[in-house]
């Protein structure tokens, strides 16, 4: 299994994750309409070269997140989670445009847990998103509900 359980984390932990991605049109264009999101920033390349401060299409923001946390799953919850249970101050402090590539860290912001699930525990992540310049692009924290290690 690749995820860590519960006690395996720190806080203070930082995860540098290995998997780089590069956004293609295709990408944001799919994601778009599959989501049902026609938003001209992201479908119409000459509205936003003529109507917009960006002058091309921008990469849809649920799509940031959702290749910021995404990313992360292999380093962290792959196999050890039990659930995802929300995310906070969810954040996008620049815009990403087909062809940027991004990357991910995520650190481990706080432990505690579970009152309900005593077999399970609470791990806060607090996952950032770089593009190619290393200028943040995406941040949120994440909650998530974990397993804890099997008793022998």
């Amino acid at each position: 299994m690749a995820g860590l359980f519960f006690e395996e984390f720190q806080v203070g932990q930082v995860f540098e994750h290995a998997i780089r991605r590069t956004i293609t049109e295709t990408d944001n264009v799919l994601f778009s309409t599959m989501t049902h999101n026609p938003a001209a920033l992201h479908l119409d390349e000459e509205y936003c070269r003529t109507q917009t401060e960006f002058g091309q299409r921008v990469v849809n923001s649920c799509l940031t997140l959702s290749l910021m946390v995404g990313i992360s799953v292999n380093d962290t919850t792959l196999g050890t989670a039990v659930a995802n249970l929300g995310w906070d101050e969810v954040r996008f402090p620049a815009p990403l445009f087909h062809g940027d590539t991004i990357h991910v860290e995520t650190e481990v912001l706080e432990l505690r847990d579970s009152r309900s699930r005593p077999h399970n525990g609470i791990v806060i992540f607090e996952h950032r998103a770089f593009n190619q310049g290393n200028q943040l692009v995406g941040i949120c924290k994440r909650s998530a509900l974990m397993l804890r290690k099997p008793e022998e």
